[in-house]
């Protein structure tokens, strides 16, 4: 009698115990979350099927047709986060809200849930992280108390749901989605299974409730958010909420949004008392001063299509060691690095070779764009004169390894954003467009021009007393 041969339903098949990926041979590593050794064996593989063509919910209408009002924002109450979600919060949309720990994504929402609840609109807030007297505790320090504020300490999916029908809110706040797990699903909490089912049942909430939706995830050591990358598609809003824990500023910056511009950024200053939004948040990256101090520039970076005006600061001082010190903070190591080659080769100051160089930025703002540059290269130049720049001036472009000084975008709202604060001088590179009334503007076209602003005599004495000390 012949062997019998195996059928489909015969064969082994295999599950990755992470995520849940199957496949019909073995392998070392899912091919789904790239993890090792999680593939084993669980049955026979799964049956082929097609999908027959079923009953719809909803007749499709001409695009005309669709009501848009049901997809009408509403403010959160907190100005500088409407602004980055495009005027607010969509009935049914869910936004994921990301950051390091401690960066205070979690004093933020509690704020934000206080402030959107209404007699018309509940919010309920779930923490899975704390307890539901440490939340009462930081809604006392920052006066996010309101009657129609729910609180709930939770980790399962099913107990979240249950809120979900007894409260009925507007709102839902989860602190964190890593933190709640199903029982229906294998695996930890935080684990790309769980991670997506949770997410996937609160989405399906989301939109057959209509109500809105502000998760908190947690992310990586290398600042991606951590679980599977499929959460970032599922979601309609992705924020990132940024900021050194040392400093006061934090930055939420849109990464994607369904319903507004992805290149809005929200300014917040994070203080004992709270996080409070800053419209104006330019005061906190300068310096006030009667008098200018050498090593000193004034620039105007954009943040999404926010101008911010920010203050480059410069020291050089006798190098001790054979290998002189360069330390930044806030800028880029490699743009510092370029500008002082510029600055030796193009400018002549040779005075910047063998001494320690420092160079840092005021407030905790990090400057990474190109329309620094020449605000840096002045700075450094400043320093090693000696040399105050001119009071009230503040300087917009990028620097090429050959002198040059090129254009950058946005320079008639960096202008105006500098005129706003009372600045009335501004270097900046070639065809700056329409400038602000009573604002003096000196086009550059390279690094012998921009430098003509510091005073000729002590642009040549610092060359020779570097000389002298050689």
């Amino acid at each position: 009698m012949a062997a019998r041969t195996k059928t489909t339903k015969d064969r082994p098949s295999y599950r990755c115990t992470e995520c849940g990926w199957q496949t019909a041979k073995w392998l070392g590593r899912c091919a789904e979350c790239q993890a090792w050794g999680t593939v084993e064996e669980y049955g026979g593989a799964p049956a082929v099927r097609t999908t027959a063509p079923g009953r719809v919910t909803t007749s499709a209408l001409p695009i005309g047709q669709v009501d848009g009002r049901q997809a009408t924002a509403r403010s959160t109450g907190v100005p500088e986060l409407d602004r980055v979600l495009g005027g607010g919060l969509v009935p049914g949309a869910v936004v994921l809200l990301a950051g390091e720990p401690g960066v205070g994504k979690s004093t933020l929402l509690l704020d934000v849930a206080a402030k959107a609840a209404s007699e018309e609109h509940r919010t309920l807030y779930v923490t899975g992280e704390e307890s539901a007297s440490q939340v009462r505790l930081r809604a006392d320090r920052i006066n996010a108390l309101h009657d129609h504020l729910y609180l709930a300490a939770e980790t399962d999916l099913s107990a979240v749901l249950g809120h979900l029908d007894a409260v009925k809110p507007s709102l839902l706040v989860l602190d964190s989605v890593q933190t709640v797990a199903s029982p229906e699903i294998d695996g930890a909490p935080g684990g790309m299974a769980q991670v997506r089912e949770v997410a996937g049942a609160l989405i399906r909430a989301s939109k057959d409730r209509g109500m809105s939706t502000l998760l908190v995830g947690h992310v990586t050591k290398d600042g991606a958010i951590a679980g599977p990358r499929l959460l970032e598609h599922l979601v309609d809003v992705v924020l990132h909420f940024e900021g050194d824990r040392h400093a006061r500023l934090r930055l939420v910056r849109g990464v994607k949004n369904r319903y507004g511009a992805t290149d809005e950024v929200g300014c917040f200053e994070l203080h004992d008392e709270g996080i409070t939004g800053l419209a104006d948040p330019s005061g906190l990256f300068l310096t006030r001063r009667d008098e200018p101090v050498p090593g000193t520039c004034l620039t105007v970076t954009l943040e999404g299509r926010r101008p911010l005006v920010a203050e480059v600061q410069a020291l050089t001082v006798d190098s001790q060691i054979p290998s002189p010190r360069r330390t930044t903070s806030g800028l880029e190591t490699s743009r510092v690095s370029m500008m002082l080659a510029v600055l030796e080769q193009r400018g002549r100051i040779s005075a910047l070779g063998k001494r320690d160089i420092y160079s840092a930025t005021v407030g905790g703002v990090k400057l990474s764009e190109p329309a620094a540059d020449l605000a840096i290269a002045l700075a450094l130049a400043s320093a090693a004169s000696d040399t105050p720049l001119p009071k009230n001036l503040v300087a917009i472009g990028e620097v090429g390894l050959a002198g040059e000084v090129r254009r950058v975008t946005g320079v008639q709202r960096r202008l105006a954003e500098a005129h706003r604060l009372g600045f009335t001088h501004a270097l900046v590179p070639g065809d700056p467009g329409k400038v602000p009334a009573g604002m003096k503007v000196l086009e550059v076209a390279d690094m012998g021009d921009a430098l003509r602003v510091l005073p000729r005599s002590r642009r040549r004495e610092a060359p020779r007393e570097a000389e002298d000390r050689r």
